[in-house]
């Protein structure tokens, strides 16, 4: 029965998390400085998984047990992290596919000149170093959060099944 809950749970707060990832990318167009204002976010994002690891403990049938509960959290808080890792990937993509022309202009003018002598596109470099950090990064930062999903989602789901087993 956790697994059921967890997994609708899961699918609703892939759903939310989702939305936050878009909500900070548009942010990051917006506000450019993380500062204070990235830190919030990230906050909200933590807060978003143990608020689903709550929502699978309330989809669990009564009486509940802090160990379905935290088994039902811990399910949503996979699922939510994988669905929040591939919209993160998403995002990262389109920027890299916005912005692929402007890490050229990050490369220093002497070493741009030293590349294009050997043979080498700087052009190319860039593309290639920002299409492995999309992939690379994202996908360790993928493996984070779920990691961190199914950690606070159990708790969530501990703490509301202990809480309220009728």
């Amino acid at each position: 029965m956790s697994g059921k809950a967890g997994l609708k749970a899961g699918l609703i707060g892939a759903g939310v998390l989702g939305l936050l990832v878009i909500l900070d990318l548009v942010r990051n167009l917006l506000i450019p400085v993380a500062g204070a204002v990235g830190c919030a976010c990230c906050g909200v994002e933590l807060l978003a998984y143990a608020g689903i690891g709550v929502l699978a403990g309330a989809f669990l049938s009564p009486p509940r047990d802090a160990g379905a509960g935290a088994g039902a959290g811990a399910i949503a808080g996979v699922i939510s992290g994988v669905g929040a890792g591939i919209m993160t990937i998403i995002t990262a993509a389109g920027r890299m596919l916005f912005a692929g022309g402007q890490m050229v202009s990050m490369i220093d003018p002497a070493q741009a000149r030293q590349l294009m002598e050997a043979g080498i596109d700087p052009q190319m470099l860039a593309t290639f170093s920002g299409w492995g950090g999309v992939f690379i990064g994202g996908g360790l930062c993928c493996l984070g959060w779920i990691a961190i999903g199914a950690g606070l989602g159990a708790l969530g789901g501990l703490i509301f099944a202990a809480a309220k087993s009728d």
